[in-house]
């Protein structure tokens, strides 16, 4: 059996990490890391620099292989056998922290080029677009709040809807889980606090897993939230719990 074959299921989880470690010219990353998201649960990840965050998502997405521990997708899909292309594939999608469009392009034909669906880029960008495809763009834009700059270049967004841009080219993936890193790094309040509903709105249909620093934001999305602290799971709850405790205080909230 192959790694992308089914194969039953080992854990009722969409995501499962356990026991894993990975270590970089001696400095460990990952200690022992073990987490679980449930199917259609928004995540948000928290902690200081140096804990590991981003090197979680790297496991995850495959830009990093783990020394050890084990990395499950959808119940038994072995996430370390796998290259970065399969795991995208499989339907696992990534946004950094820097957002990352087609700035000469219009709102519409970034998200026309990221559609999940067979296509050459010569039909994408000259073809018509069928009518399903068009009804997704359609929700896509509804979604991010980006109807009324569908005709727009990309390179004249501000930064938030730039961002909100990069989270709709996802959405147009169709990946059952979204890894999102500080969607909200150089945002204005009014666009942040427009993030927290987007990705609430997102989170309905999907699997969410979002890095940030902001706590208003992690606030407003309303969600369970896991800190991480020196490469394992320090504590993990509602964010009213976590942050009053005198451990998490100490290495992170009381910086």
């Amino acid at each position: 059996m192959t790694p992308t074959e089914s194969a039953p299921a080992l854990t009722s989880s969409l995501l499962y990490l356990d026991g894993v470690c990975v270590s970089f010219d001696g400095y460990k990353a990952l200690r022992g890391l073990s987490l679980t998201l449930a199917p259609g649960e928004m995540r948000a990840i928290i902690g200081p620099n140096g804990a590991g965050k981003t090197t979680m998502m790297d496991i995850i997405t495959g830009k990093t292989k783990p020394d050890e521990g084990e990395v499950l997708f959808a119940g038994s899909t072995d996430l370390t056998k796998l290259d970065e292309v399969a795991i995208a594939e499989l339907g696992i999608g990534r946004k950094f922290q820097k957002p990352t469009v087609f700035e000469s392009h219009t709102v519409e034909d970034n998200l026309l080029l990221a559609l999940k669906a067979p296509r050459s880029t010569w039909a994408t960008l000259f073809g018509k677009p069928v009518a399903d495809q068009r009804a997704r763009i359609e929700r896509i834009l509804e979604t991010t709040r980006l109807q009324d700059f569908r005709l727009k270049r990309a390179a004249d967004l501000s930064h938030g809807q730039k961002q909100w841009l990069e989270i709709g080219m996802l959405l147009a993936q169709d990946p059952k889980l979204l890894l999102v890193d500080e969607p909200v790094a150089g945002m204005t309040d009014a666009e942040t606090a427009q993030t927290a509903i987007l990705l609430r709105e997102i989170a309905k249909d999907h699997s969410v897993v979002v890095v940030e620093h902001d706590m208003t934001f992690v606030r407003d999305l309303g969600v369970k939230v896991t800190v991480l602290h020196e490469g394992a799971v320090l504590a993990e709850g509602p964010l009213d719990v976590v942050s009053a405790d005198p451990r998490v205080i100490e290495v992170y909230l009381g910086r």
